[in-house]
């Protein structure tokens, strides 16, 4: 049995997974092995398993065995082998260092590199994977790298054509499950004369 993992704040008392055997007599349901930290509980003649207590996610998956036993003669039984695992939640959001960055960019200076930004996730895995993206780009003056968070100019600027200040603001989205979560900084990009 291999049930859909569950989340790391399942509280106690959730259903996991009902077993079966299959027999022409009764039989009685235990866990045998596998189950040390004592995370579930079988109803002897149902065969569901429930979990007993909060779960800690470093402690899984768990492989524990479960056994039916004939009711009358205890020398008749089967056992299976039950794998549960266990969903790390996205707990943390993404972080920037500084939610405010002033950088000076000189005109008339082809698409160029401004900034490298990057942001602090707490999470491992999946949810402390972070991507980056702009909010706004002030048409497609500025863009990212999704990847290494580095801010780029796409083109020269005019000190006397254009605005001289810009706000930025990029983003960090982690991969998280099951939502993503997402961090902010603002860029004051300044064109210098």
């Amino acid at each position: 049995y291999h049930p859909a993992p569950l989340p790391e704040k399942t509280p106690p008392d959730m259903f996991v997974v009902e077993i079966s055997a299959l027999y022409k007599l009764p039989v009685n349901y235990s866990i045998v092995s596998g189950d040390e930290k004592g995370y579930f509980i079988i109803h002897s003649s149902s065969g569901i398993i429930r979990t007993s207590k909060n779960l800690k996610v470093e402690d899984f998956p768990v492989n524990f065995k479960a056994r039916a036993t004939d009711s009358s003669n205890a020398t008749i039984f089967n056992e299976v082998e039950v794998k549960v695992e266990v969903v790390d939640e996205n707990n943390f959001p993404p972080v920037f260092p500084s939610s405010l960055l002033e950088e000076r960019l000189a005109e008339h200076l082809p698409a160029t590199q401004i900034v490298q930004l990057k942001a602090q996730d707490n999470d491992t895995g999946r949810n402390g994977f972070l991507t980056y993206g702009i909010l706004n780009g002030h048409g497609l003056k500025f863009r990212i790298n999704e990847t290494t968070g580095i801010l780029y100019s796409t083109a020269p600027f005019d000190y006397e054509e254009e605005p001289t200040e810009y706000q930025v603001v990029v983003y960090a989205e982690d991969d998280g499950i099951p939502e993503k979560k997402r961090g902010y900084c603002t860029v004051v990009i300044k064109i210098t004369d």
